[in-house]
């Protein structure tokens, strides 16, 4: 590896998850390496989960600094390994994927707005035990008068593999251009499974009897109570790049699931 390589990442900040592992962990490799604040970072190495990584590249959407994750958690999806040594060569070396957030406009009941971004879905959900009744609209077209269901999401590639995958979604690859949108504990039509729709499009929900059947709606973790209609679109001003090791790109972690039995 040439001198320009090794000058592609000159200052490294770290970050860390509150569990004891990624703490002691964060200890070890700063001892190592050394770290500076996050702002003057030209990478940032993130310790710990999925959930971590989230909120590590969400600080950083204007900044569009590149994250690191190292799994130190639960779920690693989003991680590379956990490996102390060489990770100068590591950064070196990685892949880069750019990935774009979803805006989530939520028009409430008591008729404030509400932004929020996602990286991986917005999904809406049923706040009681009633039946949520969603009307469906793409592109300004009414796709579906009345979807009743337990909730509806929209996901990003970067997120099919998470809630989305768990409704019964469809895993998408990166750059195939796609968003998936896929009920939850679909009702009515009985045997609707979702669809694919293009990454620009413009998606809205409207709840029907919203004070009767209320719905929450959730940009990744950040939820909205007493929604009365959402509107969904990617957000292709803001940036965020995550970089993985060399032959393990998220292109490829993709590719696996979908072939896991």
């Amino acid at each position: 590896m040439g001198s320009a390589d090794r000058a592609r990442f000159k200052s490294i900040a770290f970050v860390a998850s509150a569990r004891p592992e990624a703490q002691e962990a964060l200890t070890r490799l700063v001892d190592r390496y050394g770290t500076c604040a996050e702002d003057e970072a030209d990478v940032i190495v993130a310790l710990g989960g999925d959930g971590l990584m989230l909120e590590t590249l969400r600080r950083h959407m204007i900044d569009g600094i590149p994250v690191f994750g190292m799994n130190q958690g639960t779920v690693g999806f989003l991680m590379n390994d956990y490996d102390e040594d060489e990770l100068i060569d590591r950064l070196a070396h990685a892949e880069a994927v750019i990935i774009h957030p979803l805006r989530m406009s939520a028009h409430c009941v008591d008729g404030t707005v509400q932004d929020r971004l996602a990286i991986n879905e917005v999904s809406l959900l049923r706040q009681t035990h009633q039946t949520a009744r969603i009307k469906v609209t793409v592109d300004t077209a009414e796709r579906m008068p009345e979807l009743a269901c337990d909730g509806v999401l929209v996901a990003t590639p970067a997120g099919s593999t998470a809630y989305n995958l768990s409704a019964h979604g469809p895993i998408v690859p990166l750059g195939t251009g796609l968003l998936a949108l896929t009920p939850i504990s679909v009702f009515r039509p009985r045997r609707w499974r979702g669809a694919l729709l293009r990454q620009g499009s413009k998606v809205r929900f409207d709840i029907i009897d919203p004070e009767l059947r209320p719905v929450a709606a959730s940009a990744d973790n950040q939820e909205v109570r007493d929604v009365r209609s959402v509107l969904i679109q990617e957000d292709r001003g803001r940036c965020m790049t995550m970089l993985f090791d060399a032959g393990r790109s998220l292109d490829e972690r993709i590719l696996v699931e979908q072939f896991a039995h």
